[in-house]
């Protein structure tokens, strides 16, 4: 008797049907699910349960037994053949924009995952259309998708998911989900995740630094309001709470602007790279000195900041892309609150 199988093909695909049959069948044998020497449907049995043409089939079952996964027996039909396959893990990896933490991100999950597998990059620009359609046409196609969730409103604001966004999203198969970063949605079933809180993650860091950070006279917080790639409005909420429960005078502002006024001791809390180029320059430029008349902190962590001895409150670029690659070895479900810090250096 011939071992039942699943195979869900995917109509709107672009992979064609008899590979999305290989594909099924030398995963069920990679991860034991079809042990060698079990008998698989026939070509005529599969054409009818799958609802597929019998040259589909036939086409599939052809370049299996070139690769010599299943053979033939003569008058008893198909069996697996081994199941020592080396089957490369096939991942679709979806960020919103390429920077040099996604890509640190990126790259500590790829060298995590080591040389079993195949990762596809691919970048959205925050663009819910090109999100949606793009992973429209790969369903169905991988054996994991990774996805980092960022998009923009009309107006440039952050918003974390949309209608749209959320179908799409419904329609991968849980157990191959994997969620990055951003993970206010609103998806149906048990899924992984590796995730920021950015409220909670900022108060928590700027508490860490509470007693450096009294002996300057106001908090700015340099927030990009309208941004090609918007940043979620959490991190301003808990700037907030922390200055509301630590009783400090605050700014926000949305850029760190030419000639600002230096005279006072103040904390710049900036997002933005090329603020944080724009403050140095000014605070040099006046003959100031960062950690006594001027405070700086910026977020996200590089090693430039690192050797300009800049004060940050980062999440942990490395360990978002070692915990992913963790959830996909080990086929877990398990929603990760991703490591952030509060670096102390010498620009406070």
């Amino acid at each position: 008797m011939a071992q039942q199988i699943e195979i869900k093909i995917n109509e709107s695909s672009r992979v064609p049907k008899y590979k999305q049959i290989v594909d099924s069948i030398i995963n069920d044998i990679s991860k034991g699910k079809l042990k060698v020497g079990e008998k698989i449907p026939s070509i005529n049995e599969l054409s009818e349960s799958c609802y597929l043409s019998r040259d589909t089939v036939e086409k599939a079952y052809k370049q299996l037994k070139e690769q010599k996964v299943i053979v033939s027996v003569k008058g008893k039909g198909y069996y697996t053949a081994k199941t020592d396959l080396i089957s490369k893990i096939q991942i679709f990896f979806m960020i919103n924009k390429l920077s040099s933490y996604k890509m640190l991100i990126y790259n500590s999950f790829v060298n995590s995952l080591g040389i079993n597998s195949l990762v596809t990059l691919s970048v959205y620009h925050c663009e819910e259309s090109i999100f949606t359609k793009t992973l429209e046409r790969n369903l169905g196609a991988y054996d994991y998708y990774v996805i980092m969730p960022h998009f923009k409103t009309d107006d440039s604001n952050h918003i974390s998911t949309t209608h749209m966004v959320q179908e799409v999203l419904n329609k991968i198969p849980k157990d191959k989900l994997i969620i990055l970063d951003n993970n206010k949605l609103e998806i149906k079933g048990n899924y992984g995740a590796v995730y920021q809180d950015f409220q909670e993650d900022i108060y928590e860091a700027l508490k860490k630094g509470v007693d450096k950070l009294k002996k300057y006279d106001k908090l700015v917080l340099v927030y990009p309001s309208k941004s090609v790639y918007p940043y979620p409005q959490r991190i301003v909420h808990g700037f907030r709470k922390f200055c509301s429960k630590y009783n400090f005078d605050f700014e926000i502002l949305n850029e760190i602007y030419d000639d600002m006024d230096l005279d006072s001791k103040d904390t710049y809390i900036i997002i933005e790279e090329h603020d944080l180029v724009n403050l140095v320059r000014q605070v040099r430029a006046k003959d100031l000195t960062l950690g006594k008349d001027i405070g700086i902190i910026s977020y996200n962590d590089t090693p430039l900041k690192d050797l300009l001895g800049i004060n940050v409150v980062s999440t942990h670029f490395k360990a978002m892309g070692e915990t992913a690659a963790y959830l996909v070895l080990n086929n877990k479900k398990e929603k990760v609150k991703n490591v952030f810090e509060y670096i102390e250096r010498n620009s406070v």
